[in-house]
């Protein structure tokens, strides 16, 4: 069955989630208050890096069945209205912004005149959708039947449209007595993936919100533990690559997030933890703050791991020395420099008086924005020239595939420090280089 969708915000999720719903059959209207990213995304440009999606909305445009503006009112016949604003950290705190959210549900309440499902998707501390239905409901026209629900999203960048059409689960918080009208539509909506067989889950609103940001919290736990088991492997003598091999073998641990490296970053892990930690304080939530306020810890501490390796390959100092930095988004097949650990370990060994040149396939314009005291190369032969020493920070694979014995006549000095794990330190080292990584013995 077609539906009549609106999706409120065309950021990451919201242009992802309005292109795969038309892709799907319904009749979507996109709204965003940016006028220029409305255009560029009604002329099929993305305003951000995402595999697919410049594919799909090619597909879907001329169809009719997407239209992205700035009008509120083109969304008021909608059968459901997705809010998926941004939820960013505040500014000097750790707590998340949810005013987008409530921003949104104002803008949208006036144009509500037929009985309809808001369903939030955005990330939100717990107790966020108890104050939205409220807000929402004294907002509407009078009659208009508003009801609420909370469908947390789960998307990896890189893989957005993916899990999007095909997640690994679809969670619905409801509540009250429209519940099970809730549920059937919000079924109808996702038909097609639901008939594929995955698994749906029906919970309270609380739970709702907390599922997304456990989630984060979780992946960002494991990856600070086998960072912090990286230390202790550069303390002993150890290798964290085997010692994560040996331990994702148990079917209990698994492999994924095992990869220990310059830590994690983006727009989702690391506001995640700090606006769970900010929340679980105003709950007095106390060991769970104290638990999550460490793993963040770890995590930058690889940052600064990163810079002193850097420093040590260069004699003790990096004053005058010239550094190559392979990598600026915070994870491959994305341009998104939020939070990026590759940007933060360039940004720190500038500030210690080196010249820092970085490469990245994607995102060197959105890096140059807010990092223009770096130097910028069009190849990473070009940002290798006269290094010091060459950093690998973010995992593309065209890094993986670089020529070592290519780079060695190019830079001043043949030392990679792998911030990733992710390069082969016997290639390397028999075309000539000196390599070292985080948690691996020196080689």
């Amino acid at each position: 069955m077609s539906l009549k969708l609106s999706v409120i915000g065309a950021g990451y999720l919201g242009a992802v989630h309005a292109a795969c719903m038309a892709d799907l059959g319904h009749e979507v209207v996109a709204i965003d208050t940016d006028a220029a990213k409305v255009a560029s995304l009604a002329a099929g440009q993305p305003t951000m890096y995402e595999p697919g999606l410049a594919e799909m909305l090619a597909r879907v445009l001329p169809t009719g069945r997407l239209t992205f503006t700035t009008d509120y009112a083109l969304a008021a016949d909608a059968d459901i209205h997705f809010i998926c604003v941004g939820t960013p950290q505040r500014t000097g705190e750790n707590a998340a912004d949810t005013s987008y959210v409530f921003g949104s549900a104002d803008s949208l309440a006036p144009h509500l005149t037929k009985p309809c499902l808001v369903v939030g998707k955005s990330t939100v501390p717990v107790g966020t959708a108890f104050q939205l239905r409220q807000r929402l409901q004294a907002a509407a026209p009078a009659g208009a039947g508003v009801r609420l629900a909370w469908n947390p999203e789960f998307l990896r960048e890189g893989f957005a449209i993916e899990d999007t059409l095909t997640p690994n689960r679809f969670v619905y918080g409801v509540d009250g007595d429209t519940s099970d009208a809730d549920v059937k539509l919000l079924d109808e909506c996702y038909a097609t993936p639901l008939a594929s067989g995955i698994p749906r889950l029906v919970v309270d609103f609380s739970t709702a919100e907390l599922v997304k940001i456990s989630a984060n919290a979780f992946l960002a736990t494991k990856i600070s533990f086998i960072n912090a088991m990286s230390e202790v492997c550069e303390a002993a003598g150890g290798d964290v690559v085997r010692l994560a091999e040996a331990i994702g073998l148990d079917d209990r641990i698994g492999p994924k997030f095992l990869k220990a490296g310059v830590g994690f970053g983006g727009g989702c892990l690391p506001k995640d933890i700090r606006a769970f930690m900010a929340r679980a304080g105003e709950l007095g939530a106390d060991q769970a703050l104290t638990f999550l306020r460490e793993v963040d810890s770890i995590n930058m501490r690889r940052r600064a791991r990163m810079v002193d390796l850097a420093r040590q390959q260069c004699g003790g100092t990096l004053r005058t020395r010239r550094v190559a930095v392979l990598g600026a988004a915070f994870k491959p097949d994305s341009d998104d420099i939020r939070d990026s650990p590759a940007l933060d370990v360039a940004r720190a060994i500038q500030a210690d008086f080196a010249t820092v040149v970085v490469h990245d396939p994607k995102a060197m314009d959105n890096a140059r924005r807010i990092a223009p005291e770096l130097l910028y190369a069009d190849t990473p032969q070009e940002a290798v020239r006269g290094a010091h020493v060459v950093l690998h920070l973010t995992e593309w694979p065209e890094y993986r595939a670089l020529d070592p014995a290519e780079l060695r006549g190019l830079v001043e000095r043949p030392m990679i420090v792998d911030g990733r794990n992710a390069l082969d330190p016997v290639k390397w080292q028999e075309a000539g280089w000196v390599y070292r990584a985080l948690g691996r013995p020196f080689i």
